[in-house]
């Protein structure tokens, strides 16, 4: 191999090694536009898009023994999405850009040193945002102590009511 696509290889390989994730999406059909704006929206939540040859991720995979991304389909044109961060946000970014735009359709993934189908990635951008799952898990965290307080208030609401109503009987 020429040392040019030594280096492409090697840059590529610290690409997906260096991220929390990677998504390989299409992008063919695409105006320059429209892919421009997708890298913006990207970069607003730390994610990059590089378009790169299909072999070359292939030997980038096989340079870091990454076997699980040998089930990707990697024909016609491939963009891979990757940064650091909350992997929902990014996923469900391009499941929106893929609605308004269908040139875009994702490929599949890699997260946790696992391949990721098509429906997988659908799948994560289905999810809630982080920000959501923490609000839920404190929901669930404080519903104990808050049924406690309830059913204390309860009890003693009871006691107020009987001697209320005990008081209004006497007044009559």
């Amino acid at each position: 191999m020429r040392s040019e696509k030594r280096y492409v290889v090697q840059s590529i390989a610290q690409m997906i090694d260096g991220s929390d994730y990677c998504y390989f999406v299409t992008y063919a059909g695409l105006k320059v536009k429209e892919f421009s704006q997708l890298r913006n929206d990207l970069a607003k939540q730390n994610a990059f898009c590089h378009v790169l040859k299909n072999s070359l991720i292939r030997k980038a995979a096989a340079e870091l023994k990454i076997d699980a991304l040998d089930a990707l389909d990697l024909t016609q044109s491939t963009a891979m999405v990757y940064g650091k961060g909350d992997c929902g946000a990014v996923a469900k970014l391009l499941a929106e850009f893929g609605k308004k735009n269908e040139q875009v359709k994702t490929k599949g993934g890699y997260l946790d040193n696992a391949y990721l189908s098509p429906a997988d990635v659908t799948a994560i951008a289905d999810l809630p945002s982080r920000e959501v799952i923490l609000a839920m898990l404190l929901g669930l965290i404080q519903a104990p102590a808050r049924n406690l307080v309830s059913v204390i208030n309860q009890g003693v609401a009871q006691v107020v009511n009987v001697t209320n109503a005990y008081k209004e009987k006497l007044e009559k």
